[in-house]
């Protein structure tokens, strides 16, 4: 039996990795603020921030992907942790 909001660690690792410039992994689990900054500084910058941002979605999709299910559920879901 799966813990609820496991369901969420591998697409929001695979999008965070794949997608982390865009924040897309951050509304996967929720978190709109986090998303919309991450979004927006990768437009407003015509993309030269999208580095920073993707940089910083690498790292938690790789943080994401790597945790146990109860590690990711206390962490992101439970605590409701927005940044690494």
């Amino acid at each position: 039996m799966s813990l609820p909001g496991a369901d969420k660690k591998i697409a929001a690792g695979v999008l965070g990795i794949l997608l982390g410039a865009f924040g897309i992994h951050k509304f996967v689990l929720g978190y709109t603020k986090e998303g919309i900054i991450m979004l927006l500084v990768t437009v407003l910058t015509f993309g030269f921030g999208g580095a920073l941002m993707g940089l910083i979605g690498l790292i938690e999709g790789i943080l994401y992907l790597t945790k146990t299910d109860e590690e990711f559920v206390a962490t992101y879901v439970t605590a409701k942790k927005g940044w690494f």
